[in-house]
This record gives C-alpha cells, sequence and structure tokens, in this order.
C-alpha cells in the first residue's frame, strides 16, 4: 500500500502518495468530503497546479490536456526527458524542419527504451534522465540480434542529448561513447543493371510500379521527394523541359534537371494522370513517403527483389553517373546535396580512376 505524506507546501487536504516504483502522486481530499480523494495530473513545480488543486477541493479534476505531457511525469526522469524532447521533434515537423518519418520511428525506439527495465527491475523511464554510458552500451549490445534497430535507437538517444545539452537541460551526451554497429558498411545496396531489368521485366512501361523505378533512376531524388512530384515542378529552359524541386531533406540544396525521354515518356504512360506522378492504386496521391515506400517494397517483393529499397537507386543513380565521367560537382547538383563529402560517397573512386587514366595517358609518349 502506498504511504500517504502531508507536503510541507502545508495546503489543506493535499496528500503525496509514494508508490514503490518511485513515483509520486498527488490527490486531494474534496473539501466537505474527506473520503473522496481527486488526483492531480501536475506536478507541485507545473504554474497551473494551484488552480489544478483548488478545482480539486470542490470536487473537480482538471483533464490532463491542461499539462504539458511532459508534466505527467517525474521531473528530470527519462520518461520527463523523452516526452520533452519529442515535443520538440513534433514542433519541428509541423515547421516542416524535421521528417514525420524520423518523429514517428525516434518515438517509437525512445518509448521502448522507457519501458525496457534494467537489470535490478527498474523501469528506464522511471530513472534519472542521465542514463549512465555503460548502460546503454547493454541496451545496444541487448539489440545485437537487429543491428540497424540498435543503431537507430542509439542515433535517437544521441540526438536527444544533443537537444537537451543545447537548451540546457543536460550537459554531457552519455551515449556519446557507444558505436554503433554499422560503420562502414555502406547503407543501402545500389543496384545494379541486372536488378533493373528484372524489376522492369515485371513491372511493365504504363504501370505505376515502372514510373516509380523510372522517376527514381532518371532523377536520383529521395523518396521523400518522390511521392509530391508533378507537373507543378516542370519547367522550360534554355529550349528543354527540366524538373525542379526543393528537397525535405533538411540542408539540401534546390534540384533543377532536365527531364530525359525515358522520364518524359513514363510520367505520360499512365491512363490515369493526377496532380502527382505516383498515383495509389485509387487515382490518389500518396499521403506520405511512408506510404510509398510500403508499395515500393510490395513492388520489389514481385520482382523477386525483397532486399532492395529506392536509396539503393540513388546510390546506383550517383555512380553510375561518375562512371560516365561526371565530376563531383555534377553529382552534387543532380542529388542536391550541399557539401562535396556528400557526394564523395560516389566519386572517390571514380575520380581516382579518371584521373589515373588522364595520367597513363600522358605516360605513353615516354621513351622507355
Amino acid at each position: 500500500m502506498a504511504e500517504e505524506n502531508q507536503l510541507k507546501l502545508n495546503l489543506p487536504g493535499l496528500i503525496c502518495e509514494k508508490l514503490p516504483s518511485g513515483n509520486e502522486r498527488y490527490r486531494v481530499r474534496v473539501e466537505g468530503s474527506p473520503s473522496r480523494r481527486i488526483r492531480l495530473n501536475i506536478q507541485p513545480d507545473h504554474k497551473l497546479f494551484m488552480e489544478h488543486y483548488h478545482a480539486a477541493r470542490v470536487g473537480i479534476q482538471l483533464a490532463p490536456e491542461l499539462a504539458t505531457p511532459a508534466d505527467r511525469f517525474i521531473r528530470e526522469s527519462l520518461d520527463w526527458l523523452v516526452s520533452k524532447y519529442l515535443d520538440a521533434l513534433q514542433a519541428k515537423v509541423d515547421a516542416k524542419l524535421a521528417s514525420p518519418l524520423t518523429m514517428m520511428q525516434r518515438r517509437g525506439l525512445l518509448l521502448e527504451l522507457c519501458n525496457r527495465m534494467t537489470d535490478d527491475g527498474n523501469r528506464f523511464g522511471n530513472c534519472h534522465m542521465l542514463i549512465p554510458t555503460s548502460e546503454i552500451y547493454k541496451v545496444h549490445e541487448a539489440l545485437g540480434t537487429t543491428p540497424g534497430k540498435a543503431d537507430n535507437l542509439l542515433k535517437s538517444i544521441k540526438a536527444m542529448y544533443r537537444w537537451s545539452n543545447r537548451t540546457g537541460i543536460t550537459h554531457i551526451n552519455p551515449a556519446e561513447g557507444v558505436e554503433r554497429y554499422n560503420i562502414n558498411r555502406g547503407g543501402a545496396t545500389p543496384w545494379s543493371v541486372e536488378d533493373l531489368k528484372q524489376y522492369r521485366s515485371v513491372h511493365k512501361p504504363g504501370t505505376n510500379a515502372h514510373l516509380c523505378i523510372t522517376l527514381f533512376m532518371f532523377t536520383a531524388c529521395r523518396i521523400s521527394d518522390a511521392y509530391r512530384l508533378g507537373r507543378e515542378h516542370e519547367f522550360n529552359r534554355d529550349g528543354m523541359l527540366g524538373l525542379g524541386w526543393q528537397p525535405k531533406k533538411k540542408g539540401s540544396k534546390y534540384v533543377a534537371i532536365p527531364m530525359l525521354p525515358p522520364l518524359v515518356k513514363a510520367t505520360r504512360a499512365p491512363t490515369v494522370q493526377g496532380q502527382t506522378y505516383l498515383l495509389t492504386e485509387y487515382g490518389q496521391p500518396f499521403k506520405s513517403e511512408k506510404g510509398l515506400a510500403n508499395r515500393f517494397k510490395k513492388w520489389c517483393l514481385e520482382a523477386g527483389l525483397p532486399d532492395r529499397t529506392s536509396h539503393g537507386i540513388r546510390k546506383a543513380a550517383g555512380k553510375l553517373l561518375t562512371e560516365m565521367g561526371c565530376t563531383q560537382y555534377q553529382v552534387m547538383a543532380i542529388h542536391g546535396h550541399a557539401v562535396a563529402q556528400t557526394s564523395e560517397v560516389y566519386t572517390k573512386d571514380a575520380d581516382r580512376w579518371l584521373l589515373a587514366k588522364e595520367a597513363m595517358q600522358r605516360l605513353k609518349h615516354v621513351e622507355w
């Protein structure tokens, strides 16, 4: 049974119940009816605490929506920090400064972290917000059978502490000392020419599936942009039809590229045309990148390519561009990269070959 203690606030009828979990629950005895108690949904340090208290004294329980989600947790607990971080991240999503998919992934991973149990049987969410590095390492190791999920969780934890450090809530990032599993793995597998042929042998011209892979291949766009591209993004310049858009990924530069004949043909081929190039089976634009991602995964499965992704096509396009002699800055222009280091993933090997080939041509005429 919970132990009841009068608070030092010395407010009539105010009770603090200390629970076995370590949490504190606040309740108020209704004036004139001592056996009836109203639970408060906020902590004593909240600015609306007295309003909730006086309402409870007359038998009214104010809705928890009057308090922010973080106020429902113990101050400076991991639950509290995660709640505040997710609120801040949601605000960035609303301002179109962060991806809804990032928000959804980090919410799921961080809430799962809060619900994990420590070695001594406590819930992580009830512990202090500064998790020891050793505990983060243990959680990361425990997810070793799913290294992708483990690394995404670690990435989410690091991002949360970077935010809390910037806002002054914390001053250290205990996750910085934990290394990812996928260092140097190279990310998504680039599509090969054989992969592209296999996909197109199943998905014929005129289908949304064929249009989708054509759009990826001839624009090198991300899936976060592909689902929203359409006729409104087309333009004419220097007598050529072009396609221009501002990528959603933060920090990307505006992309403007010519529409090559295969892309023009593919965008005009479907019998049903809409606001966007890619449409659902009901003839409507996809509502989100996740919707298109799920559909593209299904198309890849139908083509016998279960481990291929849209980002792998983007990488294949970057590699093809460099093999055809494009410079690093040309790849940057097509991919929307803001810094050269990003494009080096595609160009460093090809650039070295082109430079070596030019150098060897000079050696052809050396007398030996």
